[in-house]
């Protein structure tokens, strides 16, 4: 599960959510993960309409707009519906995802670092990263209280990228 973004763009216009889209997919291909891109809301699909749902909806329709683009994406769209496969494809069958996403795009800095915790703590994921995607150079963030293995992990993915 690849989240984004957790760490740098506070509050990003659509503009910027359509690129970290980009980017984290880009991301997930070099972790051999098949990216299915989610960009996340309170709203489903336009069942709110403001400010705050436009962004993600009008990032994901400029992706599934753009032939470059070669990754499945969609959104507006809750959390749950994003990952639970019944309600993506029971509710919602017109979505452009065939399985749960497995890049799932934050519409803030703070739903992205709160979700990412819980995932981590409540899920018992091992969180590798923050990795900042997009740089010309690797990035990678060690956090304040970091255990050993989130050093290991994060080293692992430094060296490769070093060597690459």
């Amino acid at each position: 599960m690849f989240c984004a973004d957790a760490t740098v763009n506070q509050d990003p216009n659509a503009d910027v959510l359509e690129e970290v889209t980009r980017h984290t997919a880009e991301l997930a291909r070099r972790f051999n993960v098949e990216p299915r891109a989610a960009l996340l809301s309170y709203s489903n699909f336009g069942s709110v309409d403001n400010v705050g749902t436009r962004k993600p909806r009008e990032a994901a329709r400029r992706l599934r707009k753009d032939p470059a683009v070669d990754f499945s994406v969609d959104g507006e769209m809750q959390a749950d519906t994003a990952v639970v496969e019944e309600m993506l494809s029971g509710t919602y069958e017109f979505s452009e995802l065939d399985d749960p996403a497995n890049v799932l795009v934050f519409p803030n800095l703070e739903a992205g670092n709160i979700g990412y915790k819980l995932l981590q703590r409540l899920g018992d994921a091992d969180a590798v990263g923050p990795m900042l995607a997009g740089m010309d150079k690797p990035v990678h963030v060690l956090q304040r209280g970091d255990e050993v293995k989130d050093i290991v992990n994060l080293t692992g993915v430094a060296v490769v990228d070093a060597q690459q």
